[in-house]
């Protein structure tokens, strides 16, 4: 209801007293910002907007005309009105065609009204309008070349993304936004190397900048790889108002009978990697024991099937997307959830913010991110000992607790029937080796050793997942600089059904995993099609998982210790075919007795794991994360990081690190921690 309407009854209302001061000039625009703050504090929006329409319509020669405007749009979005809001913020721009926060504004606004190119546009606008470089305009500028790239990236135009991050970078290096995407740009186009310096801006800044899922990209260190999470979280998380959210305490659910709360929250419930592995794991879950709901932060998919399979095999659906953060916790919060559980971490579309507000007891890390939260949110990973042996523990801020196999698998998916090579664009004589990861997995290192094992196989082909077209052109041209012929490189044209792209794999002859990130739900989906996969046990938590999943099919030998050993077994495998054949055939017959396809084993020590917890939050023994010294191993690792080590065992790997702490522990002591830096006298 509008003001004029909802007080026109009480011509004494001093709000009438103010409208008419609006419509004759003299309201100070203080005064009206003071009023409709009030009213939007209150959620009377709408009040607000007409306040700010009215002070416009008689104020059209103030000179700040352009901030009521602003405003004026900033309310009508917070209504859903975006139409208005888009109108009014042109209007803002026009009034003032340099205020940068409009242009801000508007191309949100446009990029929410699904126009992402008109909000490119405004956004560009204002970068050539404001080449003079103030403390204001600055911060617009970089904003602009921020939400540029980050539409770009979105849109798939890689090379355009890189090139507005790059000007948002220089602008200001120690802001991280930008280099995160930037990073992730490059790694998606196969450049390489994919931290590149220049004049103004420094390896490390770029280091520093780098989100931890681009990093597990990137190397292979599992101390940093921790390090880095640590940051990241004190960078997400904030200091946030904890007030309204006092600290949830256990139910007593153990040996009562009473069934345990337990809440998924994902962006990933869908046709994607997390939607596809869990999907049977949540029909299968005893209903009797845990009841079961789900915190969807996705986008709207009103025709997804594995969306929708879920939300029919979980007790409650939640869709959390609009709800901000506190909103979202006050949700899980009032749902009374016992165990909650994050299957995104650092990765996209998270809600990490909802976490800190602890709106569970117990909160856990599982499924979704290869590697430690290091948050003092996040109390129990959920991993395997594979993944996780009992050595490697020192790499987590959290408690492990272990599966037989990491990932579940969907038992129920029919595959359609495989195409023929032919059909594949593929040749029917040749050695086909393979890999499906996507091209942000490879890196300069790896695409060596492919070319190695081609070099040495004359009539064998690469055949692997389409990507980004500049980097696929990319990977041609160094094919050829390797003496490889670029045809020899197939790239699968993509397909709309997850099944049918699953039942092709079964074409090739041997997939080559990547490293350092390892495939981990594509290793599932080609052994499911009877494909072997050829991968190296990595240091850390991404080029561990591929290692699980091979074990667990059965097929261990199919593990690699070092890059040579894996290019020496890659081509074996192509001389002698009847140790592939083998291979081949073991995994065949273990198709319904390996660990991999045990799903309902997989879900019943998911449930025993998660009484586990509980119990130990009602004995008082949940436990607490330890950060001591985490800043300083980061400091440790960014210099070691730039050695460019790729593999080396464990001993060597973690001299170097003591080597460097004792260094500085010599010039300035450091507290004794439970990692790298023990207590020789203990």
């Amino acid at each position: 209801m509008l003001i004029n309407n909802a007080f026109a009854s009480d011509p004494a209302s001093p709000l009438i007293g103010l409208l008419d001061r609006a419509r004759t000039g003299t309201l100070p625009l203080v005064d009206l910002f003071k009023i409709t703050e009030s009213f939007n504090a209150t959620g009377q929006r709408a009040q607000a907007a007409e306040f700010f329409k009215t002070w416009i319509a008689y104020n059209d020669t103030s000179p700040l005309l352009h901030i009521a405007y602003f405003n004026y749009g900033v309310t009508l979005g917070q209504m859903g009105d975006t139409a208005g809001a888009v109108q009014a913020l042109r209007a803002c721009i026009k009034a003032n065609p340099r205020f940068g926060a409009g242009y801000i504004n508007l191309g949100r606004a446009l990029e929410d009204s699904g126009l992402p190119g008109q909000a490119i546009q405004q956004w560009r606008d204002f970068v050539e309008e404001t080449s003079d470089i103030t403390p204001e305009r600055i911060g617009h500028r970089l904003m602009s070349l921020q939400h540029i790239g980050r539409v770009l990236e979105g849109a798939g135009r890689l090379e355009e993304a890189e090139a507005a991050l790059w000007q948002a970078i220089e602008l200001q290096p120690d802001r991280t936004e930008a280099g995160q995407h930037w990073t992730a740009a490059r790694q998606r186009q196969c450049k390489w190397p994919v931290l590149a310096p220049s004049e103004h801006v420094t390896y490390r800044q770029l280091l520093d900048s780098m989100s931890p899922l681009t990093l597990a990209f990137h190397a292979d260190d599992p101390m940093f790889q921790l390090a880095k999470a640590y940051r990241f979280s004190k960078a997400q998380a904030g200091r946030p108002d904890l007030s309204a959210f006092p600290r949830k305490q256990p139910k007593k659910k153990v040996g009562t009978g009473e069934r345990l709360r337990v809440g998924y929250v994902s962006s990933d419930f869908r046709e994607h990697a997390v939607g596809f592995a869990l999907s049977e794991a949540f029909e299968l879950h005893d209903k009797t024991g845990v009841e079961i709901f789900a915190y969807y932060s996705g986008a709207i998919r009103p025709n997804d099937e594995t969306q929708g399979r879920i939300r029919a095999a979980v007790d409650c659906w939640r869709d959390i997307t609009a709800l901000s953060d506190v909103d979202a916790a006050k949700l899980i919060s009032a749902d009374e959830i016992d165990i909650l559980i994050d299957l995104n971490g650092y990765t996209k579309n998270a809600r990490t913010k909802i976490f800190v507000y602890r709106p569970a007891p117990v909160i856990v890390n599982f499924c979704g991110f290869p590697g430690s939260m290091a948050s003092a949110a996040h109390q129990y990973i959920i991993a395997d000992g594979h993944i996780i042996p009992p050595e490697q523990e020192i790499y987590f801020t959290e408690k492990v607790l272990r599966l037989s196999c990491y990932l579940a698998i969907d038992r129920t998916r029919q595959l359609t029937t495989p195409p023929s090579r032919a059909e594949s664009g593929l040749p029917e004589d040749a050695f086909v080796y393979a890999c499906f990861n996507g091209m942000q997995k490879i890196n300069a290192n790896c695409f060596g050793r492919w070319m190695q094992i081609l070099s040495a196989t004359p009539a064998s082909v690469l055949w692997l997942r389409s990507g980004d077209a500049v980097a696929q052109d990319r990977l041609c041209k160094l094919a050829a600089q390797s003496g490889v012929d670029a045809n020899r490189l197939i790239f699968a044209t993509p397909v709309a059904d997850h099944s049918g792209h699953i039942a092709r794999m079964a074409l090739a002859d041997l997939f080559l995993d990547t490293s350092p990130y390892g495939a981990h739900a594509t290793a599932t989906d080609a052994l499911s099609a009877g494909l072997p996969v050829l991968t190296i046990s990595g240091a850390g938590f991404a080029p561990r998982v591929c290692t699980s999943i091979v074990a667990a099919a059965g097929i261990p030998e199919l593990i690699c210790t070092t890059p040579d050993e894996y290019v020496e077994r890659a081509i074996a495998f192509e001389r002698d075919r009847e140790s592939l054949a083998a291979v081949r055939t073991s995994l065949e017959n273990q198709r319904t007795t390996s660990v991999l396809q045990d799903t309902p084993a997989f879900v019943r020590r998911l449930e025993e794991l998660f009484w586990q917890m509980q119990g130990e939050r009602e004995r008082g023994e949940t436990p607490l994360p330890d950060f001591t010294n985490l800043d300083v191993y980061y400091e440790v690792g960014a210099e070691l990081l730039q050695q460019h080590v790729e593999f080396e065992d464990e001993g060597t790997y973690r001299k170097r690190y003591i080597d460097a702490l004792a260094k500085l522990h010599d010039y300035s002591p450091l507290p004794y921690d439970k990692r790298l830096w023990r207590d020789p006298a203990a």
